[in-house]
């Protein structure tokens, strides 16, 4: 089986959450890997992080990290105006590729970013973590009962800080030509993902955004999106970025069936309320919810350790790099969060619900 060669573009925020999980990996040995390169436009940065990870290469041009002899893989952790242009590189060079999202700024790069990693035949993963939340995998198993009868309606409140502050201190998050919108694309597309996961396939969404930030012209810090579900349901999305330094990220999901309720404040790790059509609200602890998780999942006691704190999504892909396997969730996966995003920009701005295909 190859070992994976592994480079890191981007030593920000995500790139040191990537790098963490990488190191973790290795050293466990639930994979086998290198990870001997990285980069970052901040050649200063780039050098810190190496010290940090052991990286024995450090540069802060994308083509010679893409160069390195002998590199399998890379992970792209910049900003979102960089994506296409790193991922089209690499793909040409044969690299397998995982991309931070959102993917691009605009559906039409997203798509020739599927082509070309498609054409390419590599390995491609998307960072919607979110597929491998504890949590929402167990909810996701609670909600197959039968005996819940059919699905009503379903709500998510998703709010944080404005990334360009506290922790995240990002540098381009609060302009439109690198983000490509605000808290939307750059951070509910993962609810979008979920939503489709949890929900059902988007057929049609009606949204209105508002930028009451000043400064940031094309950003939007709030987004409310009403969803039509092929099923016949509709679902609810509120996402806001806020001025709140001190409040940590959250989201708030409530579930109703017409003989069922689920809620969980917790998007990885947290228990979920439960109700069914007769009795009061229980709670399914933490524990019990991670030990249903670690049983859907078929971990074994090493890669549950790594599940706990948020690994997975990595170790799958080194994995599916070794065995030549299909990541998940993979660009094409993104390309349909894409098209949703999409349509709920145009929906906000032209004021009607808009279909998709």
């Amino acid at each position: 089986m190859p070992v994976p060669v592994v480079g890191l573009i981007g030593c920000g925020h995500i790139g040191r959450f990537h790098s963490r999980n990488l190191r973790g990996a290795i050293r466990a040995g639930v994979v086998e890997a290198r990870y001997p390169a990285v980069c970052d436009r901040d050649r200063a940065r780039a050098e810190a992080f190496a010290a940090i990870t052991g990286a024995e290469f450090v540069t802060d041009e994308p083509e010679e990290l893409l160069s390195f002899p002998g590199l399998t893989a890379v992970y792209i952790c910049t900003e979102t105006a960089e994506h296409p242009r790193l991922v089209e590189a690499a793909a040409a060079r044969g690299l397998d590729v995982f991309c931070e999202k959102p993917l691009a700024r605009t559906l039409e790069e997203v798509e020739r970013m599927v082509e070309a990693v498609e054409r390419a035949g590599i390995v491609n993963q998307v960072g919607l973590v979110l597929r491998y939340s504890p949590v929402l995998t167990v909810l996701a198993d609670l909600m197959r009962d039968p005996s819940l009868g059919p699905l009503l309606t379903a709500h998510l409140r998703d709010d944080q800080f404005f990334p360009v502050r506290g922790h995240y201190r990002s540098t381009w998050r609060g302009s439109f030509e690198r983000a490509g919108g605000g808290t939307l694309i750059e951070h509910s597309i993962h609810d979008v993902d979920v939503f489709r996961w949890l929900f059902g396939d988007i057929a049609a969404v009606r949204c209105h955004t508002r930028e009451a930030t000043p400064g940031h012209p094309g950003v939007e810090d709030v987004a409310l999106v009403t969803f039509q579900h092929v099923g016949g349901h509709q679902t609810t999305l509120t996402s806001v970025w806020h001025g709140l330094d001190d409040r940590p990220s959250t989201r708030f999901l409530e579930v109703f069936f017409e003989g069922g309720y689920f809620a969980t404040e917790h998007d990885f790790l947290g228990p979920i309320r439960v109700q069914g059509r007769s009795g009061p609200v229980r709670e399914l602890g933490a524990e019990e919810v991670f030990e249903r998780y670690v049983e859907l999942a078929g971990l074994d006691a090493g890669s549950a350790e790594l599940a706990r704190v948020g690994m997975m999504e990595d170790v799958a892909f080194l994995r599916c790099a070794a065995t030549r396997a299909p990541a998940f969730p993979d660009f094409r996966t993104a390309l349909v969060a894409h098209r949703v995003v999409d349509a709920c920009y145009v929906s906000a701005r032209e004021a009607r619900e808009v279909a998709l295909a």
